[in-house]
């Protein structure tokens, strides 16, 4: 079975067989020394080639014919790991490999599949793209899975919200669920108060799209079961306590959580690993009309705990109580939520490093390990005990915007844990979904965070 991808589009590896040119991946002191190819070296001379960083000079043979290439990783050392990333859009077409790199050429490999990542629903294609072949001793079902879960968060979170509403976060869900044969239920408009998810319906209900609960499962039942959780907010106005314009510009990002939940869920199946896989994604937009929940609004949750509105954009954490509470009455082993949950989060740490919040020691330890291995940044943070008394209310049992703006990340995380079971271990990650410039493995829009750095805790807890 082939990886899922949400939108067609070429694979940016090449199969080992056939023709290929050779990268020549080099630093500065690699051309001072001379330790790869002669012909490829004497061009680099003659060209005044000082291997900077991210530079890339194209090889003739003795007949003017292209040869291969030469790519700069800058001064010793000092590269970015995945520097390789920049070849996706420098090299010419054709097919490629890694002769030479003091990067391993898996690791060159997975940020080629990564960087070649374009968004093009909306616009004319770029035309033909290079190819590169995955080295022998990697594992390309590794690379090619890895790619093919950023390729869908990336998708999902860069796709507008005219065409990435409920209805088409559902639709996504579905087929993604269907190509690895898994089951999806579906729990919409007024049957969520039926069904005990009220304050889903609520944050939903003024949307021309009904809100809605997805939930799909997969593998194998009694195997150790791991579900789960992403804020599917597909646009968010703010509500009646409304945004400003220039907040609201990327807010087609705020089912970022939803998106990586789905990435990581891709990962899982994709790899067959033995668990009992549950994702659920309560699907919404928060908008204005006469049916919007409103400011001072006391909302009941599914646990009974009851929620003073104090700001309607402070909406996520409303959907994913409910949603959060569902979780934990199977009593999954591991939880995991994913949500573009704050603004504070990016204040403290920035776009590209997201705070996570867990109380099970273990579990932050094999991801702080998991993050630096594989260079997928996260940060812990804490689940500050005192705070909880900041999100009490005077006339319900918490509120869902703390007054004085202090902590923001730490109280949403407060908040979105009186909704788990105590003996439950349960992370939350509050990412941005979305890189604000072009990296080497990456172009400015979407992002999947985190994913990577969870599959490989939960791979090496429960192997294939």
């Amino acid at each position: 079975m082939t990886s899922f991808q949400h939108i067609d589009r070429p694979s940016p590896f090449a199969p080992v067989s056939g023709e290929t040119l050779p990268v020549w991946a080099v630093s500065r002191a690699d051309i001072e020394r001379g330790h790869f190819d002669k012909t490829a070296l004497s061009w680099a001379k003659t060209a005044g080639f000082k291997a900077a960083e991210g530079s890339l000079l194209l090889v003739p043979n003795r007949h003017g014919k292209l040869a291969g290439a030469l790519f700069g990783l800058g001064e010793e050392g000092q590269w970015h790991p995945f520097a390789g990333g920049k070849l996706a859009r420098l090299l010419p077409k054709g097919d490629w490999h890694i002769e030479t790199s003091p990067i391993s050429g898996a690791v060159m490999a997975l940020a080629f599949g990564m960087g070649a990542y374009r968004f093009e629903a909306y616009s004319k294609p770029a035309g033909e793209a290079p190819r590169l072949v995955i080295p022998a001793d990697a594992d390309a079902d590794a690379i090619a899975r890895t790619v093919s879960a950023v390729y869908l968060a990336r998708d999902l979170v860069n796709t507008p919200a005219n065409d990435m509403g409920p209805k088409a976060l559902e639709a996504a869900f579905r087929r993604l669920g269907g190509h690895y044969g898994a089951t999806v239920e579906v729990v919409a408009g007024d049957a969520l108060l039926d069904k005990g998810f009220p304050m889903i319906h609520a944050v939903g209900r003024a949307a021309a799209e009904a809100p809605r609960l997805l939930e799909m499962r997969w593998g194998r039942e009694g195997a150790t079961r791991i579900t789960l959780v992403g804020k599917g907010v597909c646009f968010d106005t703010g509500g009646l306590d409304i945004k400003p314009a220039a907040s609201m510009l990327l807010m087609k990002k705020d089912m970022g959580g939803a998106a990586n939940v789905m990435a990581l869920a891709l990962m899982i199946m994709e790899a067959g690993l033995p668990v009992d896989l549950r994702v659920l994604i309560p699907a919404v937009e928060n908008a204005i009309s006469a049916s919007a929940f409103r400011p001072g609004d006391v909302l009941k949750s599914r646990k009974g705990v009851t929620v003073q509105i104090d700001n309607t954009d402070a909406e996520g954490r409303l959907v994913l109580a409910d949603a959060l509470t569902y979780a934990g009455e199977e009593e999954p082993e591991l939880l995991i939520d994913m949500a573009t949950l704050t603004g504070a989060a990016r204040v403290a740490l920035g776009p590209d490093l997201p705070p996570f919040y867990t109380d099970d020691e273990a579990l932050a330890g094999e991801l702080s390990s998991a993050s630096a291995a594989i260079v997928d940044p996260l940060w812990r943070m804490p689940l500050y005990k005192p705070y909880e008394a900041d999100i009490k209310a005077k006339i319900a049992d918490l509120t869902n915007a703390p007054s004085g703006g202090f902590a923001g990340s730490i109280t949403a995380a407060l908040f979105l844990k009186q909704f788990v079971t105590p003996e439950t271990s349960w992370a939350h990650f509050d990412i941005f979904a979305w890189s604000p410039k072009d990296r080497p493995h990456g172009p400015t829009g979407g992002e999947a965070q985190a994913i990577r750095a969870l599959f490989e805790v939960i791979s090496a807890r429960y192997p294939a």
